[in-house]
């Protein structure tokens, strides 16, 4: 890879620049290797990211170097690249569309060590068609991250009659994930994230709080669903974090997480191939998940008085 200055990703021809480049040093990790990475998990990744306005997260001088989030596509970048105009608050904006491993190729070749896509897609972007729940630990402990998911899980599926999958950020904790079937807007599905929350953390006051201040949480886990607005992103299965090792955001059965010795940053750019040849992946089919939140609202308001009465 060193040697080539062009790669062929399917029908594309795909320019490489400053392929030696060590993007993770701690670990002789270099852009080449990264952009084969993206490559070897394309299928799967890009099952989250056709069709989405992308940001990107870009460290040129390598993952401990000066990094930027790079949201409009820049002049230079080939007419192939799918974009997208989409509304802000004081105009437009043309971001990515991460459509085909070429792109995703290319992306990687501009240092875009991670890729942050909506949770809405292009033909609908004020409904999203995800709903995440975002569980760090408030110190090191990962127990409580496990922990926390393991109950948020059992309310979703058990009590509210959605199916949520559950991945590791590559970062410091998990994602919980839900597909929506996008006929519900970002207020809505936000205002419903932070009710199920509110009614976990009423029920374990003493793990868990829905409290934005860092300084009134008392070391209980915050369950934030802040993420859950228009135009906020979602880190990508299968994408690599700008941390030492490179960990990568990694798709669970739910089982794993009774193995105590998974963690948030468990695989890596260079171990996760093999998981995914040994294993597959665990989301695939993840689309039959799929609910509308209509019968989960009107489940959650029953579960919100019945919980306030016993309480009473």
């Amino acid at each position: 890879m060193s040697t080539r200055n062009r790669i062929r990703v399917g029908d594309r021809t795909v320019a490489i620049s400053n392929a030696d480049k060590e993007l993770f040093p701690d670990d002789g990790i270099t852009k080449a290797e990264l952009i084969d990475f993206y490559r070897t998990v394309s299928r799967p990744l890009l099952t989250h990211l056709r069709g989405r306005p992308l940001a990107m997260e870009r460290h040129p001088d390598g993952y401990g170097g000066k990094s930027f989030f790079h949201k409009d596509v820049p002049g230079y970048f080939p007419d192939w690249i799918h974009r997208q105009e989409v509304p802000k608050e004081d105009g437009t904006l043309t971001m990515v569309v991460c459509d085909d491993a070429a792109t995703l190729a290319y992306l990687a070749n501009q240092a875009c060590i991670t890729p942050h896509p909506w949770l809405s897609r292009i033909d609908s972007l004020d409904c999203p068609d995800r709903l995440v729940f975002d569980l760090d630990p408030p110190g090191d402990d990962f127990e409580i991250v496990r922990w926390t998911a393991k109950k948020l899980g059992h309310l979703l599926t058990e009590e509210l009659g959605l199916q949520p999958a559950v991945m590791t950020t590559g970062s410091r904790g998990l994602h919980l994930v839900l597909l929506l079937d996008r006929r519900t807007d970002f207020d809505t599905t936000r205002a419903f994230a932070r009710q199920v929350a509110d009614l976990l953390a009423d029920r374990h006051p003493d793990k868990l709080t829905t409290e934005a201040r860092k300084n009134k949480r008392r070391g209980r886990l915050y369950l934030d669903t802040l993420r859950n607005a228009y135009a906020q992103t979602s880190v990508a299965p299968y994408a690599v974090r700008a941390r030492p090792h490179a960990p990568v955001a990694t798709p669970l059965e739910w089982g794993e997480l009774d193995n105590q010795g998974i963690g948030p940053q468990h695989w890596t750019l260079r171990n996760l191939p093999d998981r995914l040849s040994d294993h597959g992946d665990p989301w695939k089919g993840l689309s039959r998940c799929r609910r509308s939140l209509g019968p989960a609202r009107r489940r959650l308001e029953v579960l919100v008085r019945e919980d306030a009465s016993s309480r009473a």
